[in-house]
């Protein structure tokens, strides 16, 4: 069980989330991707090889961890204006890792780790470039080795962060959970194929989808114990569902393009 949570949910997943946002375009495929599509395996990985308790800390602090994943959003974003991809990339990561850093030595309950979160993406989302108007329009197709290259990159991922959570502890090991394993292949791959302005209304999207993520990993810190493994993720992935539906409902409802100004008529000459 616990080899088929690493080799098959996370990059399946990822490709799901890949296919959204190529068949949608950035908004409903940013909030998808905004799921815990690839931290919600590496939690259940870590209950299943390591038990409930330790996988309700690291919960916890992917919680915080979700703060760590913003400043990739917003410095690639910001980067990604006046460098290529693979340095927008590095300068994201290197964000993330110094917010981690940050966060290591720090322990709250799950309610002020939440706050904590909701400050940070609120922050993040104020520090996103806006970048014209946001399209639904889907993206050209893309190379055949598109998908199968984000899903063996997602795979590499997940397989390195499983693989060392035995020794880094639930703290650490949350932290690092939400690596933007996703953003990093969905801005990387979208900043090179249809350019800065593409990349950034994605990310602004995918940073709005954190909340479900939040919401979902907060629930699994406050009900991993008392409920027991199945009974916590099913219960977290209906809350993270219900709250991206809700969202994406609600966004269907606003208009994707500004009304048109109404020009005065010209006044005739005498």
């Amino acid at each position: 069980m616990l080899l088929v949570t690493k080799l098959l949910l996370a990059p399946s997943f990822v490709v799901a989330a890949s296919l959204t946002a190529r068949r949608f375009g950035p908004r409903v495929g940013g909030l998808i991707a905004g799921l815990p599509v690839v931290a919600g395996p590496i939690l259940l990985a870590y209950a299943l090889a390591h038990g409930k308790g330790f996988a309700a800390g690291a919960a916890l602090g992917t919680l915080l961890g979700l703060v760590s994943l913003a400043a990739f959003v917003v410095v690639y974003a910001r980067l990604s204006e006046r460098v290529f991809w693979g340095a927008a990339m590095l300068g994201g990561w290197l964000a993330f890792a110094l917010a981690t850093a940050a966060f290591s030595e720090l322990t709250v309950p799950a309610g002020a780790a939440l706050a904590i979160c909701a400050a940070g993406l609120a922050l993040g989302l104020a520090l996103t470039p806006r970048t014209g108007q946001d399209s639904d329009s889907p993206p050209s197709t893309p190379p055949s080795w598109d998908l199968p290259m984000r899903a063996v990159c997602a795979l590499a991922l997940v397989l390195a962060l499983t693989g060392v959570a035995g020794w880094l502890g639930p703290r650490l090991s949350g932290l690092l959970a939400p690596f933007p394993i996703i953003a990093t292949v969905l801005a990387t791959f979208t900043h090179a194929q249809h350019g800065t302005a593409e990349a950034q209304r994605l990310l602004r999207w995918l940073l709005s989808g954190y909340g479900a993520f939040a919401l979902f990993c907060f629930t699994l810190a406050i009900t991993l114990r008392p409920l027991g493994t199945g009974a916590a993720f099913a219960l977290a992935t209906a809350v993270a569902l219900l709250t991206q539906g809700a969202i994406i409902a609600l966004l269907r409802q606003l208009p994707t393009t500004p009304p048109t100004p109404q020009l005065a008529p010209a006044t005739r000459g005498r």
